[in-house]
C-alpha cells in the first residue's frame, strides 16, 4: 500500500508528496485531525529525527538510487559502532515520498539543510534520541530534526511511476481544494 501525502498549512494545499508504507514498518506517531472525502486523512506528525543526504541531480532514478545507497549504508552498519538501525517509514526524498526497497519519502521543497540537489531522508526509529543515534561514518549523512507538520494523506495502490503519482497528486489536490 502506498500513500500520497501533501504538506498543508491550515489545511490549504502547500505541496504534494508520496509516502510508501509497508505493513509492520514503524511509522512516526500521528494524530488524525480530519477525515475528508475520497479517503483523504489530515494528520498531524510531531518532530522527528531523520538521517539525511544530498546528492547532485534531480529526482530521477539515478539520483534516487545514489541517495538511497548512501543512507542504506548508514542504517545497515555504516556508523560508529556498526549498529544496524531498523528501516522505518517514511523515507523522504526531496519533499515527496515514494516506496523503494523500503518506504521512501520524496519532496520538491526547501530542505532542512538548505543544500541544492536531491535530498533523501530516512526516518529514524522513535526509540532513538540525537544522543543515542549512532554517528554516521559517511560524511554525506547528517542527522536532522524535521519539525512537526500537518499532512493530507491519500492511500492508493499500484504504480509509483511519475504519471501515476501525478494523477494521485491531482486527485488529492482536488479534495483539498474543495475542503
Amino acid at each position: 500500500r502506498r500513500t500520497l501525502a501533501t504538506l498543508v498549512t491550515s489545511l490549504a494545499l502547500a505541496g504534494c508528496s508520496v509516502i510508501g508504507i509497508r505493513s509492520g514498518t514503524e511509522e512516526p506517531r500521528f494524530e488524525v485531525v480530519a477525515k475528508l472525502e475520497g479517503g483523504v486523512e489530515v494528520r498531524r506528525y510531531g518532530p522527528r529525527l531523520m538521517a539525511e543526504t544530498v546528492v547532485p541531480g534531480q529526482d530521477d532514478g539515478e539520483a534516487r538510487g545514489a541517495a538511497f545507497r548512501v543512507l542504506a549504508g548508514y542504517i545497515f552498519g555504516g556508523n560508529r559502532g556498526g549498529a544496524e538501525i531498523a528501516m522505518t517509514a517514511p523515507v523522504e526524498v526531496d519533499g515527496s515520498r515514494i516506496a523503494m526497497t523500503a518506504p521512501v519519502e520524496t519532496a520538491a521543497a526547501a530542505t532542512v539543510s538548505g543544500e541544492a540537489g536531491l535530498v533523501m531522508r530516512f526516518t529514524m526509529p522513535a526509540g532513538y534520541t540525537r544522543a543515542t543515534l549512532p554517528e554516521p561514518e559517511d560524511p554525506r549523512v547528517r542527522i536532522v530534526e524535521v519539525p512537526a507538520a500537518t499532512v493530507a494523506v491519500l492511500g492508493f495502490s499500484g504504480s509509483t511511476a511519475a504519471t501515476a503519482v501525478a494523477a494521485q497528486a491531482e486527485r488529492l489536490g482536488a479534495v483539498l481544494a474543495g475542503s
